[in-house]
């Protein structure tokens, strides 16, 4: 078996890891962040909140390790571009991590609210209000963040052609979509999240292909 196929499938399997684990983290784990009663959830699934936090973070640690296994591949073609991802993967991680401290202000004010009896008063419900939106913001920052070095990644797969052009079009085309629905939620005009959807389906194709195919040996 060939060097970039041995990279491609690698690599194929940490990108399914990072997809399930996305789906399991934001779809599953994290669903008390955003229940009415999110206090109460929050408090009542402790650690289910921390284990979507460490989740998360094993996510970025993998994806940095994507970006240094692709390294010496992609710098046959281009250093620039794949320093460029290399340095955006690791930049998406520091929000990642930032995010994970926002849910973490949140758990322990829940935990201190709902373990303590407190009373609801207009201080605590402002402070709720300014905790809640400090996760909101982190939140979608790291998700428009996270665009930005699989874009690269995309582009980094059409410049060098180590997969079907249409894969890596694609790809670009969905996480711009997605670029566009996190800004312009941010500015507080959400367009649909069905810009979602292409990337959900693109970042699922990829690793089938790159296990079945690999990456192509120019």
């Amino acid at each position: 078996m060939n060097t970039n196929k041995r990279i491609g499938r690698v690599v194929g399997i940490l990108f399914l890891f990072i997809f399930i684990a996305g789906v399991a983290t934001y779809q599953f784990l994290q669903a008390p962040l955003f229940s009415d009663d999110f206090i109460n959830e929050i408090a009542a699934n402790r650690n289910q909140i921390i284990s979507s936090v460490l989740l998360n973070m094993l996510s970025g640690i993998i994806s940095i390790s994507i970006a240094v296994l692709l390294l010496p591949t992609f710098k046959k073609y281009s250093y620039n571009l794949a320093m460029l991802y290399f340095s955006f993967t690791f930049l998406n991680f520091i929000a990642i991590v930032i995010d994970n401290g926002s849910i973490f202000s949140l758990l322990e004010f829940s935990i201190q609210v709902s373990g303590n009896n407190i009373d609801s008063s207009e201080s605590l419900n402002v402070l709720k209000t300014i905790l809640y939106k400090k996760h909101w913001w982190t939140h979608y920052v790291s998700l428009l963040t996270s665009s930005v070095p699989v874009f690269v990644f995309y582009y980094n797969l059409y410049f060098t052609k180590l997969v079907p052009r249409i894969i890596s079009t694609v790809g670009m085309i969905a996480t711009t979509l997605m670029f566009i629905e996190m800004l312009s939620s941010i500015f507080g005009n959400s367009i649909s999240m069905n810009l979602l959807l292409p990337m959900g389906l693109i970042q699922l194709f990829l690793p089938f292909w790159l296990f079945i195919k690999g990456l192509k040996e120019n």
